[in-house]
């Protein structure tokens, strides 16, 4: 999937959490509709099989619960995308990516080989299955993982041993760290810890331009990757660096450098950069540090001030605002308004921003904000993900347009403002902002909640359900505790009431926002006519 992230660090971020965040795209002439779900134990399959490449695979026992953005349509697998398990660790599956014919030569893309002829019959060969990918990534690492760290080494575990048809960027995230893995061809992989004072860019392209092979294959402390990397990327020539230059850079070894990355690809990591560095560099003009299609953007950068919520959805959402780039702007004429690929585009499917806090209690440290449908036109609101349910606003997603859920409302929205955009900018404006506030507004009143509960706890947990226990638990715990904590009951309660409190709201502003907009774009019909009826 064409797909565009961002990942926070936690000094980089305005209130110490890390934040990983993904726009998630359809194919180019498709809609996907997505729901947002809980996943109980019970209802992870102890074997998996893939969809579209037909492998399967043995899970481990006893899964963990997390959140999940599957496909509405399960035609072609789960499409999990996003979520946050009950060890309160998030992982955000896949950033698609690129590669170039020396990687795909040296270690071949692991497809689906259908069967040939008929069973019993001569020169029949049966169906070889393909690898992993992104339909199955989240289904097969989110419940069995307690750390970034764990998700890193589990999905690189399982590309080794089964491989994946297609390159993508996986990220994970604890209280602690984020960890982004690439894939590198069929079989092997490279992980990096994002620095805790910078936030990193992706827009479909390997990224990762600074990489430690002898912390990778030593230490580990802020580098993994396949355990015969450096024999692979010897023995295929596949270094590009002069004079044995280090660190080495992955982008170069591993990535692509096509004509098509400079329409599609770094247009949108300049624009996010350019946003959050305003004034670190030149970023207009021909004397321009970086341009839109520079191939040495910073895979990691400091921003210059502490990065928000509103600021990722902002970036996510963007169209080249302020540049001759904008497709809704008056800069530039029709050829460079339709130059470059933006990051807010109309087959958006969703965005998930994953946010885990350290100041708060399990139960409630983490906080997933969701939005669905075109970015531009859309807005993000948060949901607590250690609950029993989401509300059905969200997760009741048919396959059918309708408005009585929020991704086909949205979806609706976008198609009337598209065709305004002048005249309906204004109320999609108010409307995001109403909502964000909301959003807010919920999560404080819920902290609050949690925050009287844990003054009133003096019990001791149930180990064996964890219906009750101590939650006054900000301190730094082990993955154990951490699951009992965000098991409990009546805090769970708490949580799933302001979740629903957020969707009525929500559905009420939306439904506002569709009367309004629908009311200006049918005056802006081409048929219409100033005198009136009597």
């Amino acid at each position: 999937m064409a797909c565009t992230t961002i990942l926070v660090g936690k000094n980089a971020s305005y209130d110490g959490s890390t934040i990983i965040a993904r726009n998630e795209d359809s194919a180019n002439g498709e809609f996907c509709p997505k729901r947002f779900i809980v996943v109980k134990p019970e209802e992870q399959p102890c074997r998996y099989r893939s969809v579209l490449s037909h492998v399967q695979i043995d899970l481990p026992e006893e899964p963990l619960q997390y959140t999940a953005v599957p496909n509405a349509d399960l035609k072609e697998g789960i499409w999990g995308e996003a979520g946050v398990n009950e060890a309160n660790v998030s992982m955000s599956a896949t950033e698609t990516l690129t590669t170039n014919e020396r990687v795909l030569g040296a270690d071949p893309f692991v497809e689906l080989a259908p069967a040939k002829g008929r069973e019993g019959e001569d020169g029949y060969e049966p169906e070889v299955p393909g690898g992993i990918g992104e339909e199955d990534f989240l289904t097969l690492v989110l419940p069995y993982i307690r750390t970034a760290r764990e998700g890193v080494e589990r999905l690189g575990a399982l590309l080794e041993e089964f491989g994946t048809y297609e390159m993508n960027g996986v990220a994970f995230s604890d209280v602690d760290e984020i960890w982004w893995l690439e894939t590198v061809g069929g079989h092997h992989w490279i992980a990096k810890r994002v620095p805790d004072e910078a936030y990193v860019t992706m827009p479909n392209q390997l990224g990762i331009d600074e990489f430690d092979l002898e912390d990778a294959l030593g230490d580990q402390e802020e580098h993994m990757c396949s355990a015969d990397l450096g024999e692979f990327i010897a023995r295929n020539h596949l270094d590009l660096s002069v004079e044995n230059a280090t660190p080495f850079n992955p982008r170069d070894a591993f990535g692509s450098h096509s004509d098509s990355d400079h329409v599609y690809n770094t247009p949108r990591a300049w624009y996010m950069q350019r946003f959050l560095n305003p004034y670190d560099e030149q970023w207009d003009g021909p004397d321009a540090v970086h341009q839109p299609t520079s191939d040495d953007i910073p895979w990691a950068r400091q921003p210059e001030r502490k990065i928000t919520i509103e600021d990722v959805k902002y970036v996510l959402s963007s169209h080249y605002q302020g540049t001759p780039y904008d497709p809704y702007g008056k800069l530039g004429d029709q050829r460079t308004r339709h130059m470059f690929r933006p990051i807010g585009i109309n087959r958006q499917s969703q965005l998930a921003v994953m946010q885990i806090r350290p100041y708060r209690p399990q139960v409630s440290r983490a906080v997933q904000w969701m939005a669905y449908g075109s970015n531009p036109f859309n807005t993000l609101v948060p949901f607590f993900p250690n609950v029993n349910a989401t509300p059905k606003y969200l997760e009741d997603t048919t396959t059918r347009v309708t408005s009585e859920n929020f991704y086909w409302e949205n979806r609706i929205i976008a198609a009337l403002c598209d065709a305004s955009f002048a005249d309906t900018a204004n109320a999609v404006e108010r409307y995001q902002e109403k909502t964000g506030a909301m959003g807010h507004r919920m999560v404080a009143a819920a902290d609050e909640q949690i925050d009287r509960l844990c003054e009133d706890s003096a019990f001791e947990f149930d180990t064996e359900s964890g219906a009750n226990g101590e939650i006054n638990d900000v301190q730094p715990m082990e993955p154990d505790e951490i699951i009992k904590a965000t098991r409990n009951a009546e805090a769970r309660e708490i949580l799933a009431a302001a979740n629903r409190t957020m969707a009525d709201q929500l559905k009420e502003e939306t439904d506002k926002l569709l009367d309004s907009v629908l009311y200006t774009a049918s005056m802006n019909m081409k048929n219409g006519f100033h005198m009136s009826d009597f």
